[in-house]
């Protein structure tokens, strides 16, 4: 069953190829969404897909790309929105 996470990364995540390295993560688990940075430094992903690769993802972002150093990771179950894609915005 498809699930929807609203997931908030908090740390060192900026400047650390996170957002490249989330969508390629999300892309190889088969869930679309989005990833971006926000203004107080952390990033925020929305992700959809079959349960057992969101909690692969939610693993993999408590961790991070090698240079990142994630301090908390924070997320909530929402609406399914049915996104086509896992892309990088940029605001």
């Amino acid at each position: 069953m498809k699930k929807h996470l609203n997931i908030r990364v908090c740390g060192n995540v900026e400047g650390v190829g996170f957002r490249g390295s989330a969508r390629l993560k999300a892309q190889s688990l088969d869930l679309k969404g989005f990833v971006r940075n926000e203004p107080d430094g952390s990033v925020y992903i929305e992700a959809e897909g079959e349960e057992l690769n969101l909690q692969k993802f939610l693993d993999w972002c408590r961790k991070g790309p090698s240079f990142a150093k994630v301090q908390e990771v924070s997320f909530e179950e929402s609406l399914v929105k049915n996104y086509k894609q896992f892309v990088i915005l940029v605001v």
